[in-house]
């Protein structure tokens, strides 16, 4: 495989304006995630910048480029295939990591493990998941969960479902999903080309038009689920934590 890093970002965000430009430690949190990015060596990184403001901020990093997306694509996967398009028509990258721009802690290490599914040629799409630590988090509609089974030793299942509910009943081992995605270009192409589906748009969860499509989604497991920014208390909860990480600088 010959992947690239895609994170799409905008200013325009319902709970947190303007997050992908929140200050952590000095810097805007579109630096921090890009240069993560730049840190797993997976291949090249390019923002797919709703806003010349995003794109500013990112000007100059060491391998990271910036494109200039048309602000009215409706999702952030719209938004990533319009830049690899601009970037590669060649397709000399053969998949695609979308990397939401709100994991500014989010360690390189796990850009890796997004590429299993592909890797065993079963799954169109790849994405991580990792275990739900306590009832708070189970039980937060900001926690996305995932239907999946892991079977033995196995580090990658099928995903069946994704809700904001919690999944599945009854006893056992409940799955955050973490917003990283693998594509494979072709999948890539035809999802931005499908309409949303009823699922999709009562759950508000763009992967579920991807399964009633007839996609698969395969779910790498990871130890423990980077904390996101959806909030200004998460980035508040970021803000205390970026101290204690190992800096990408």
């Amino acid at each position: 495989m010959q992947p690239i890093i895609v994170i799409p970002s905008r200013i325009a965000s319902t709970r947190l304006p303007r997050k992908a430009l929140a200050e952590i430690d000095g810097e805007p949190m579109i630096v921090h995630v890009a240069r993560r990015a730049v840190a797993a060596g997976l291949g090249p990184v390019l923002v797919a910048a709703g806003d010349e403001e995003i794109r500013d901020a990112v000007a100059g990093m060491a391998g990271v480029k910036a494109i200039l997306t048309d602000p009215a694509l409706p999702s952030g996967s719209d938004r990533v295939q319009a830049a690899i398009e601009a970037h590669d028509p060649q397709r000399r990258h053969d998949c695609v990591i979308n990397l939401q721009g709100d994991l500014p802690l989010v360690e390189p290490e796990t850009l890796q493990q997004a590429l299993r599914p592909l890797a065993e040629g079963r799954f169109d799409i790849g994405t991580l998941v990792a275990p739900v630590q306590g009832p708070e988090e189970r039980d937060a509609e900001s926690v996305v969960k995932v239907a999946c089974s892991f079977q033995s030793d196995d580090d990658v299942a099928r995903a069946l479902y994704f809700s904001r509910s919690v999944i599945p009943w009854g006893e056992g081992v409940y799955w955050h999903h973490v917003g990283v995605y693998a594509w494979r270009r072709e999948a890539l192409a035809r999802f931005v080309t499908l309409p949303p589906s009823g699922l999709e748009e009562r759950e508000k969860l763009e992967q579920l038009r991807a399964l009633e499509a007839g996609m698969t989604i395969g779910c790498a497991r990871i130890a423990t689920a980077p904390l996101g920014v959806d909030t200004p208390e998460d980035l508040a909860r970021v803000r205390a934590r970026v101290g204690e990480q190992p800096s990408c600088r």
